[in-house]
């Protein structure tokens, strides 16, 4: 009898696998061979991650091209000559999806604060924003001379509280208290932010902290940051922030005791400290500095006709060269002047 029972099921198996069989062949002659090309190509981009193995011409591909500026290459623009000092740079048309200039965009290079659009990204993407966030003796551990929002063990804030020291001042120690509230730790957001830079196309990107402060492991290139905060702006809680000239926080100390914090962007447009080219507007975005990394910005523009830009600069050996190069890309890609 127990034979009989295995004879049974393996039949059972065996037309389940024929029937899998004939189905599989059934769509490909039905014309679906495309959709599987595109599920192994993503299954082949996962493996080229993991590698380390950055590959550029999967931004040529449907997969991830969709609604992305995309290039394979270097692309030169008339009128702008990068400062041998820079690493990289870009200018991205969004309403043509151009890449308009794009100056060593996909060799892997440090990105300072910049990283902290990506743990803003996250933070909108899976928390509340009205979630009350209590900071960690851990979030509060940096050193003097690293940017912090002021923020002190024990204290009380809104995880959008957070976001917005974040991306405005720079507060190293608000990345941390959002990557412990999303993700438990650190090292738990660090991963969640991988997998989503994988999902976005940055396959040049590895993150191993939410802030940015310097570590040999932790790097992008000035495409993935394109893309990253690309996807950061179709989130208008996002734009509304970095658009901001300021913003004051309530914040509940360990006492009890409420205070005000009041932060302004670090940005030279937005902090009145530089002025872009007639016929451009800044809207907002987020800069980050370190020796390692120099000075870098990455902004999103629009100009007279309100067709919006994203442009980023990475590497420029101080900020006076990171503003004048900004403003040359702006005049040569944007006004025609």
């Amino acid at each position: 009898m127990a034979y009989k029972k295995r004879q049974r099921r393996r039949r059972r198996r065996q037309a389940v696998a024929a029937a899998v069989m004939i189905v599989f062949v059934l769509l490909i002659g039905a014309g679906a061979a495309g959709g599987f090309y595109l599920w192994d190509q993503s299954r082949d981009y996962i493996g080229a991650y993991e590698k380390s193995t950055y590959n550029k011409a999967l931004y040529q591909g449907g997969l991830f091209a969709q609604d992305l500026c995309v290039t394979s290459g270097e692309v030169s623009l008339d009128g702008f000559q990068p400062d041998s000092s820079l690493h990289a740079a870009g200018l991205f048309n969004l309403g043509e999806e151009q890449v308009v200039c794009g100056y060593r965009l996909f060799d892997q290079l440090y990105p300072a604060s910049t990283t902290k659009t990506m743990t803003a990204y996250l933070a909108l993407k899976y928390g509340n924003p009205d979630d009350l966030v209590t900071v960690s003796a851990h979030a509060t551990d940096f050193n003097w001379d690293e940017s912090v929002a002021g923020l002190v063990t024990g204290d009380s804030l809104t995880l959008y509280d957070l976001i917005c020291g974040l991306m405005l001042c720079s507060g190293n120690d608000c990345g941390t208290a959002i990557a412990e509230h999303i993700s438990g730790s650190e090292e738990a957001f660090a991963e969640l932010m991988n997998t989503e830079a994988a999902r976005l196309g940055a396959t040049g990107t590895h993150f191993v902290n939410p802030h940015g402060l310097h570590d040999d492991d932790h790097y992008t290139t000035a495409y993935d940051l394109y893309l990253i905060f690309n996807a950061a702006c179709k989130d208008q809680r996002f734009m509304d922030i970095i658009s901001m000239s300021s913003y004051t926080a309530e914040i509940t100390g360990a006492d009890g005791t409420v205070r005000t914090a009041s932060w302004a962007p670090t940005n030279y447009y937005s902090a009145g400290l530089a002025a872009p080219p007639e016929g451009v507007r800044v809207i907002g975005g987020k800069t980050g500095t370190t020796d390692q990394a120099g000075n870098c910005v990455i902004l999103y523009d629009e100009n007279t006709g309100g067709t919006p830009y994203i442009s980023v600069i990475m590497g420029a050996s101080d900020k006076t060269l990171l503003y004048d190069q900004m403003n040359q890309l702006f005049s040569a890609g944007m006004t025609g002047v």
